[in-house]
């Protein structure tokens, strides 16, 4: 016997049989897609294990010499390795409840986690924990558990710019609807860059790409895009002194070797030193001069102890990641479920891309980490829970026969 769904916009009750008379929605002269329900993207999840369980293990081999040495971190080696661990371990649980949560239930949501999401960020703004040069983090009250709302702007801008399109499907063919689509992304996206430019780049990216797929006007979005990259540009060239001394250090990293340029130095040290098969894992020269070597440079890191073919299989992981993305995109039963995986994927894929760009020095130094590899508890689990999502919408397919499924 099959299961079915509708893939309606909520998560109203489904019918089950061998063939359900299918329901109208009052909004829609045609009635409701049927969809297939059966087992997961077993090839994307055997992908994410696989990324966190060399996380886990590449963000052990290049902290525990540092934190073995220094006061604190308790010199204690294992101090990275057990907290990652237990990220890991929650980000597993999360990730298959996700897995197991009819996607439709996320959408009448969408923007309630939107506005939820920009009072934390506002919040980070008056109120954050400063921490390693920036003030990203909240705290939990009456725990030492701190949180970045800024990766939770991830999944918010996802599903938000998700529940516009799938809503107001002509709206981006008017002017009008055009602009109050970049309103709402630009807001979101200007919050979290006030908090952490690399992060709101991301998320920037990930909401006007949503955009740009949504959009029948491609012309218009390019008028709008070129406006928003000279921006940008803009505000890296001459908004701050130390961002254009970063484009600096780019052209030239060794003539800013001991200042600005050296996390770029030493990672590319650390990368020729790796040649083809690299030193093996624990042996690398270069951890304990990498600032951050357990976190936004552990690319360098895989590279030198693994060489090559290890940093290549870690792409070729990635590469797979996006491919399944797409195709589960492409199969979705709905405009929300589609567009909510190409949201994932976007975020996923240019995450990774910005971070091995920057290791290799192909664009100018920025903090991003290794989506499921890099140290960090809120990156890694915010990550995990969108793979969950991505997962449950590759349990459904459209119904091509046009006739419930028998």
């Amino acid at each position: 016997m099959t299961q079915t769904r509708p893939a309606g916009r909520g998560t109203g009750s489904a019918p089950y049989g061998t063939r359900p008379r299918p329901r109208t929605n009052p909004n829609q002269t045609k009635p409701t897609t049927y969809v297939n329900v059966g087992q997961m993207d077993y090839t994307l999840y055997l992908v994410v294990i696989i990324l966190v369980c060399i996380g886990v293990i590449m963000v052990f081999s290049a902290s525990y010499v540092t934190a073995s040495h220094r006061l604190v971190f308790r010199q204690d080696a294992f101090f990275f390795l057990r907290r990652n661990g237990l990220m890991a371990i929650g980000g597993f649980v999360v990730m298959n409840l996700v897995a197991n949560v009819y996607y439709g239930w996320y959408r009448p949501w969408s923007r309630m986690l939107y506005i939820v999401t920009m009072v934390l960020v506002l919040f980070v703004v008056f109120f954050g924990i400063e921490a390693g040069g920036g003030q990203r983090w909240l705290g939990i009250p009456g725990t030492e558990i701190n949180f970045q709302p800024s990766e939770i702007a991830k999944p918010a801008i996802i599903f938000m710019m998700a529940w516009m399109v799938s809503q107001y499907e002509n709206g981006l063919r008017k002017w009008s609807g055009f602009f109050i689509f970049c309103a709402v992304a630009g807001a979101m996206s200007v919050l979290v860059i006030i908090t952490g430019f690399s992060t709101g780049l991301i998320v920037t990216v990930t909401a006007f790409g949503m955009i740009f797929i949504a959009s029948p006007h491609i012309l218009r979005f390019v008028m709008v895009g070129v406006a928003g990259v000279a921006g940008f540009a803009g505000i890296i060239m001459f908004g701050a002194g130390f961002r254009a001394a970063r484009i600096e250090a780019w052209l030239d990293p060794f003539a800013f070797h001991d200042t600005v340029g050296f996390q770029t130095v030493q990672s590319l040290y650390a990368i020729a030193s790796g040649g083809l098969f690299g030193q093996g894992i624990g042996n690398s020269r270069q951890a304990t001069f990498v600032p951050e070597a357990h976190n936004d440079i552990i690319f360098a890191i895989i590279a030198e102890e693994l060489g090559l073919i290890g940093a290549g299989f870690i792409m070729l992981l990635f590469v797979i990641f996006i491919w399944r993305g797409i195709k589960i995109a492409l199969n979705a039963p709905d405009t929300f479920s589609s567009m909510v995986a190409i949201g994932i994927v976007l975020t996923i894929a240019f995450q990774a891309i910005i971070n091995i760009a920057v290791v290799t020095n192909t664009i100018p130094n920025t903090g991003v980490t290794l989506p499921f590899i890099s140290y960090g508890g809120t990156s890694l689990i915010v990550s995990m829970a969108l793979a969950g999502v991505l997962l449950n919408i590759s349990r459904y397919s459209k119904d091509r026969s046009g006739a419930p499924p028998t």
